[in-house]
Formats: structure tokens, C-alpha cells, sequence
């Protein structure tokens, strides 16, 4: 769910660009542009990621399917706000108030992940997979939608699925530390809390000193880099699409709306991440995880060099190329989800995650300006060339890690 709603956002943005004319804040006035609607919508995507610290530190006090309750809520009313809103303005707080209710969710599924289920690599591939639905079918539910109704209509019927995986949520009875018991030899549920969460600032800073101690500063370096590189990609994918040679794929039409073909192709791209996050997933219960990340941005920072340039030699080449970037974009995240796993104590588990989501979707929802600005000021192979850089870097953390002895991971 959090993933449809996120990934419907890219969809809508061309439709903003040209409904309106000029953004309104009342002391000053700006013009539409990508520029501009990437500002605007990386008031959401940045909470999205600034929520999950804070996040991080209630679901080490409260219950994981408590705070996934009210993710869903706080989302569903959120496009209902996005339905009714009239200008611009309006439509930036209606993506900071789901910003602020999807941030609950990463510390809080993670952690639970990462506590109740014994089979960590594999758990975190089906819930990558899950997410790449989500992925897949927010934009591909909305282009349909749009074929048949008008985008502040399409929003509003957005919501109704957040309201019945919330009453889900709600009802569900899952035993939320199951694999740190069985590690603890039977604790309970009162022992596994033991010596973790965070019961005041104090608290707070001691921890998080101690997860910056030691090499988990590198994964939270590794995650602003993907955050960076993933927002930035797929923020203008469908307009960068719109743009380059997909004309020998029919356009589809239904009641007098035509779906271009870089919609689909959007589409076909992101669910491709599907088998990439399960290919991951196997991969890391079977090795370490900092080998994944090495040889995953590796390869985003080969097929961002590329993109483009395949793209020019016609649509197999970029149907090609389109396929590469949706596998390894997602292919990475099961592997340094499982790092974070590695390099900190389960007590402050959903603490790590709050850091490792402020680093994928708040520091990272800069990718969505960084995108819009190379796009008004410069050309799509500029944006494309700095994703690469961003992408060695992270390959580059990922070599470091590789050094180190896996038996020193935790608590140094």
C-alpha cells in the first residue's frame, strides 16, 4: 500500500504541469515547471523519510501493527485531501500529510521482519516483492483509472484500499518477536525488549551514537546514495519516457483517453524490480549481504551510463536497458536491509531502520529536486551522469564493507 501510493505520485506529476500555471505560497508566487513540481512533491517524499526517525523510536515501545494501523489511515485521508485540493499549494500538503503517515511504516515492517522471522534474506524478498506490486500496480491502476476519470476522482477512489488493509491491520495477531525469542532460548516478550528502545533523549543520543560508532555509519551512507539515485530516476521516468523512441508500441484507447505507450513501459519497468528483490532476497540468505551491494550499484552505475545511449539505438535497446535499471534499482534494497540487520543489536532495531529510511526517503527525496533541476537547467545526460556518480559511490561503500570481518558486524 505504501509503495501504490508512492509510485501513483510520478503518474500524476505531467498532469500537474499542465492544469496549472503557477504555484501560490502567498508571499511569493512560482511558475510550474519540473523544477518547481519536484520541489513541491519533495515536501512529501522527505517527510516520507524525516517521519521514519521518530518512527524508529516508537516501535521500539509500541507495538509494529499499532503504528502500520495508523500509516494506513493517515495515507487514505491524505488523497482523499489530494482529491479536493484546488491549487497547487494544496496539493503539497496533502503529500506532506501522507509523507508524514507513510513514514511510519519502513521502521515499523522491517523491524518486525527482522524480529519475527528466522529467515531474514528470504522474508525481506517477499516483502520487497510485495512492495514491487505496489510498485507496479499504484501507477498502473492509476493510468487505467485515468483512462476513465478525471485524476482528482482517480485519487479519491485511491483511498478506499488504505481503508480496508487498515481494518486488516487492525484485526491482525502475529507474534512480532518470534525470532528473538527463539535466539534467546524462549525469552519473553518482556526479555527480548530488554535493554532496548529509547525511553529519553538521552537515550536517544547514547544509542545513536553508538549505531554511528561503528560500521552502520556506512550502510546509512550506502542508503542516501540509493535513496538519491532512486527518487532522482523514477520522480520524471514517465515525462524522460514520453520523451524517447517508444513510437512503434501503440498507444491504447478506451473512452476517448489514450494511454501513450510510456506509461507501459513505466509500468513493465517497475515490476521487473519484482524479480530482482527475490533474486536479492535468496542471495543474501545465502552470503553476505555487503557483496550485493557492491555488485548491485555496480551495475546501476553502468545501466545510468547507459540508459540513454541505448535508448538512441531504438525501442529493443531501451526496452533492454528499461528492464536492467527496474531489476537492479530494487535488487539492491534487500541487501542493505539485511546490513542493517548485521550491524546493529536487535533492542535498537526499529531505532536502525528510522536512520536507514531517513536516509532512503527523506535525505533521498532531494532526488526528486536534484532531478527537476537537471531537467529545467540542463539535459537528461547530465541527470543521468551524476545517478552513476552517486551509484560508484555506493559500490564503493559496499567494497569497504566486503573487507570487513563478518563476525565483528554487530556492536562495533
Amino acid at each position: 500500500m505504501v509503495h501504490t501510493y508512492e509510485l501513483s505520485i510520478p503518474v500524476l506529476i505531467p498532469i500537474w504541469l499542465t492544469e496549472f500555471s503557477v504555484i501560490d505560497v502567498g508571499l511569493a508566487q512560482f511558475p510550474v515547471n519540473e523544477a518547481t513540481v519536484g520541489a513541491l512533491v519533495t515536501v512529501g517524499f522527505a517527510l516520507f523519510g524525516l517521519g521514519a526517525l521518530p518512527s524508529g523510536v516508537l516501535v521500539d515501545r509500541i507495538d509494529a501493527r499499532v503504528l502500520i494501523t495508523a500509516c494506513l489511515v493517515g495515507m487514505g485521508f491524505s488523497f482523499l485531501l489530494l482529491a479536493v485540493s484546488p491549487t497547487p499549494a494544496v496539493i503539497g500538503l496533502a503529500m506532506a500529510v501522507w509523507g508524514v503517515a507513510a513514514s511510519v511504516y519502513h521502521p515499523s515492517g522491517l523491524s518486525l521482519i527482522s524480529r519475527g522471522v528466522e529467515q531474514r534474506g528470504s522474508a525481506f524478498a517477499y516483502h520487497g516483492m510485495a512492495g514491487n506490486v505496489g510498485i507496479a500496480v499504484g501507477p498502473l491502476l492509476t493510468i487505467l483509472l485515468l483512462l476513465a476519470f478525471d485524476w482528482r476522482v482517480v485519487v479519491a477512489i485511491l483511498a478506499v484500499p488504505a481503508a480496508l488493509a487498515a481494518l486488516y491491520a487492525f484485526r491482525a495477531d502475529i507474534d512480532e518477536r518470534a525470532a528473538v525469542a527463539a535466539a534467546d532460548g524462549g525469552a519473553t516478550d518482556g526479555d527480548s525488549r530488554a535493554g532496548g528502545g529509547v525511553d529519553s533523549l538521552g537515550d536517544f543520543l547514547a544509542q545513536s551514537r553508538h549505531l554511528f560508532a561503528g560500521a552502520f555509519v556506512v550502510v546509512f551512507a550506502v542508503t542516501l546514495c540509493s535513496g538519491l539515485y532512486y527518487r532522482g530516476v523514477l520522480t520524471f521516468l514517465p515525462e524522460l519516457l514520453d520523451n524517447l523512441e517508444v513510437a512503434a508500441l501503440a498507444p491504447v484507447e478506451f473512452g476517448g483517453r489514450t494511454l501513450q505507450p510510456s506509461r507501459y513501459v513505466y509500468v513493465g519497468l517497475l515490476m521487473v524490480g519484482v524479480g530482482g528483490q527475490f533474486v536479492a532476497g535468496k542471495l543474501t540468505d545465502r552470503g553476505r549481504p555487503e557483496f550485493g551491494i557492491l555488485a548491485g550499484f555496480g551495475a546501476l552505475a553502468v545501466v545510468a551510463v547507459l540508459f540513454l545511449p541505448a535508448a538512441a539505438l531504438g525501442l529493443p535497446a531501451l526496452l533492454v536497458v528499461s528492464a536492467l535499471l527496474g531489476f537492479f534499482l530494487f535488487f539492491v534494497q534487500p541487501f542493505y536491509q539485511a546490513s542493517v540487520a548485521e550491524y546493529t543489536p536487535a533492542g535498537t532495531r526499529g531505532l536502525s531502520y528510522g536512520f536507514t529510511y531517513l536516509g532512503v526517503f527523506g535525505v533521498g527525496a532531494l532526488g526528486a529536486t536534484l532531478a527537476g533541476t537537471m531537467l529545467t537547467f540542463f539535459a537528461p545526460q547530465q541527470l543521468f551522469l551524476v545517478l552513476a556518480g552517486l551509484a560508484v559511490v555506493a559500490a564503493g561503500l559496499g567494497a569497504y564493507l566486503v573487507t570487513r570481518a563478518p563476525s565483528t558486524a554487530v556492536g562495533t
